[in-house]
């Protein structure tokens, strides 16, 4: 399957993701709690189930959060595969600000290459392979990947402001994003910080809404591996904060070092 064709199959696997979210978030719904302790609803459950039998006709393997535990020994070796999270911010879901995203990022030896992320409330689509795009109102399947890129806005889109922003969460805030946040303000005339829930942080540095979105504190695999494809793909880095060099992907520990996205 080339890859106009692999983008497209995990944009509308995406969607369908979504339409299994809304469902039970219009609903009354319970929530239970995984090993970490971080919540889990039956929208996860039925966003996995839809998303991997749509993903599955690619030949594809998937990691998916809420799919089978795979040891490192079955994954290892893998050159290429999809790295869902079918629900990202599960806290903002459960407190229904609409600010969780559904997450599908393509993995190439250790890199992510193609990234697609879906907002079921607001129907915001950003996806990228090359280039970083964002669809407004996406609310059914796409027969074509070009009819999309023409609907779509290329990112980052031009900023008429002079202040620096930088995105953080509203459910985290560690001593360390403080302190650089503190720095920043001493680099910048005026620093304004812009809160936001899930990947919709990469997401705002990819359309050049925000400049840095620093998250020292820890995350998975699948909560940045398709937002950094976007970010990339906008012309923005995603930076390994150890390292300095981008963040990897498919390691035997599946929980990222601290990171910088930056612009």
């Amino acid at each position: 399957m080339d890859r106009k064709k692999l983008l497209l199959e995990a944009i509308n696997a995406a969607l369908k993701g979504g339409e299994e979210i809304l469902s039970v978030y219009d609903s009354e719904f319970a929530v239970e709690h995984k090993d970490d302790k971080s919540p889990l609803t039956e929208a996860d459950k039925r966003a996995h189930i839809a998303i991997t039998k749509h993903l599955t006709a690619t030949g594809l393997p998937i990691l998916s959060e809420e799919g089978k535990a795979m040891e490192y020994s079955e994954r290892k070796n893998w050159k290429q595969f999809w790295m869902v999270d079918p629900l990202d911010g599960t806290k903002e879901f459960v407190k229904r600000n609409g600010e969780f995203t559904v997450n599908i990022a393509l993995i190439e030896d250790g890199h992510s290459t193609m990234g697609v992320i879906y907002v079921p409330v607001t129907k915001e689509l950003y996806f990228a392979d090359d280039k970083a795009h964002k669809v407004e109102n996406f609310n059914s399947a796409a027969n074509s990947l070009e009819e999309l890129i023409d609907r779509s806005t290329q990112l980052p889109v031009a900023q008429n402001r002079t202040n620096y922003i930088v995105v953080g969460s509203r459910s985290h805030m560690s001593e360390e994003t403080e302190a650089f946040i503190n720095e920043q303000k001493e680099k910048h005339q005026k620093v304004d910080i812009l809160s936001k829930g899930s990947s919709l942080k990469l997401c705002m540095v990819a359309e050049g809404k925000a400049d840095a979105y620093p998250r020292f504190a820890p995350t998975m695999e699948w909560d940045t591996a398709a937002g950094q494809a976007i970010v990339n793909g906008s012309g923005a880095q995603v930076i390994n904060w150890e390292t300095q060099e981008p963040m990897l992907y498919n390691k035997e520990n599946l929980l990222n070092s601290w990171f910088l996205v930056k612009r």
